[in-house]
């Protein structure tokens, strides 16, 4: 790193790789939920948490296991609090500090 600071990035992480849809919709709406639950962070607005929210479907299969059941299970439209039982939440802390910090 070349010490500059990094300029916060607002409302996408930018995907360099092509994630099927629902793959990416997961994972920017759990960055948003860590933000928002675990790190007092609002990076998105509260209508676009729910807009994406919306989005999400728990029964489809992307491919991984591990996710597809944690989101068949905990996932809910209405609240961002299924993000506290999230199995990777190392990863999302990465995400957020990565491009929103």
């Amino acid at each position: 790193m070349d010490g500059k600071a990094r300029p916060r990035i607002e409302k996408e992480i930018p995907m360099t790789v092509d994630y099927c849809v629902e793959t990416r919709n997961r994972i920017r709406l759990s960055v948003a939920a860590y933000a928002y639950e675990c790190k007092n962070d609002s990076i998105i607005s509260d209508s676009e948490f729910d807009a994406l929210a919306l989005k999400i479907d728990p029964n489809k299969k992307t491919g991984n296991s591990k996710m597809d059941s944690f989101f068949k299970k905990h996932f809910a439209t209405d609240t961002g609090m299924w993000i506290h039982k999230h199995p990777e939440k190392q990863k999302l802390d990465y995400l957020y500090r990565s491009y929103y910090k």
